[in-house]
């Protein structure tokens, strides 16, 4: 080519070039991708860019594998890509997925423990989720904090549960230096047994405090905690009878009983939930010595035993009254 034309040619072809090169930069920018609804596509650990553009392209989440991968490359973004499960948004531009791999904006799954879970359940509870890997070890009872957990595809379930026993040992390490003075135990082993009763006997969180200060009564008076749900604890483990305590049930050995133990049980009976661990370490002020249920799923507290007596026999008459609507109910369907 003579001098003259090559000239011509290249003046011509650098406005192509640079007007290719800002199409490019729209394209990978502005341009909406194809997906019409979020997907979901996992990138397994140690992919390629073309593998992840192959399999972006495959998946429907951009146009062009080739041109993807040619746009994180202009960018220098290729080594920066990351393994996980992700959920692209619809019509997300190739930047922008380029930017959630880059970020690992992974999918965020949730596991929820629920307080008074025992261990061996909250393991049940995860090895149930498959979105975990690996085998669950075994979990020493009451060491885990009740709440829920985020964790991306493929975490280990013993990782898992190690979050769970630290995020209780911090609440611990937080609430221990604050306890009252005068509590009748010296250590968070048994701060976290008398918590799980406490759990167990309650559902309603303000009476928790007032629930805690009844047990600690009793053990500085020397009492027995009689706690009902020891006494299922030592039975089977946790699971609910089904039915109220019959008395060969409660006379049965059983090492977790508090009717027939004196003090705390040898281990605690499930995981308490924050506000339980912090009732037993910072309890009502009071004198009571008695609860008993009072029909409107709360308790009914007392400082002597006539006082309970007569409270116990209310809710024996609340329960009869029941029985009885419960049975013409029947009759009537």
């Amino acid at each position: 080519m003579r001098p003259a034309l090559a000239i011509a040619f290249l003046l011509g072809f650098v406005p192509a070039a640079s007007g290719i090169a800002v199409w490019a930069e729209g394209q990978f920018f502005r341009q909406p991708g194809p997906a019409v609804v979020r997907t979901v596509v996992v990138v397994k650990t140690g992919s390629s860019l073309a593998t992840i553009a192959h399999q972006l392209a495959s998946n429907g989440v951009v146009r062009s594998g080739l041109a993807f991968d040619a746009g994180v490359l202009l960018r220098g973004r290729a080594h920066q890509l990351k393994a996980g499960e992700y959920g692209f948004p619809a019509q997300a531009s190739e930047a922008a997925v380029m930017d959630m791999l880059v970020a690992h904006k992974v999918i965020e799954h949730r596991l929820t423990i629920a307080e008074g879970l025992t261990s061996s359940m909250a393991v049940g509870l995860i090895d149930a989720d498959s979105a975990l890997a690996g085998k669950s070890p075994q979990v020493p009872e009451g060491s885990l904090l009740p709440e829920t957990y985020l964790f991306e595809l493929g975490t280990p379930r013993g990782q898992i549960l190690k979050r769970m026993h630290k995020a209780q040992a911090e609440v611990i390490d937080r609430l221990w230096p604050m306890r009252k003075a005068g509590l009748p135990f010296n250590s968070p082993d048994d701060a976290i047994k008398l918590a799980s009763i406490v759990e167990k006997e309650t559902s309603v969180a303000s009476e928790r405090p007032h629930v805690a200060a009844v047990y600690i009564n009793r053990l500085k008076t020397g009492m027995k905690l009689e706690a009902d749900p020891t006494i299922i604890y030592g039975l089977t483990g946790g699971v609910a009878l089904g039915h109220d305590i019959q008395k060969n049930e409660l006379e049965a050995p059983n090492p977790y009983s508090t009717y027939q133990i004196d003090g705390l049980p040898p281990t605690p009976i499930c995981n308490p939930g924050r506000d339980s661990i912090a009732a037993v370490l910072t309890p009502a002020d009071s004198q009571d010595l008695y609860f008993v249920a009072d029909g409107t799923g709360g308790h009914v507290f007392a400082r002597t035993k006539v006082e309970h007596e007569k409270n116990v026999a209310r809710w024996r008459a609340l329960q009869e009254q029941a029985k009885s609507a419960h049975a013409d109910e029947k009759v009537v369907r």
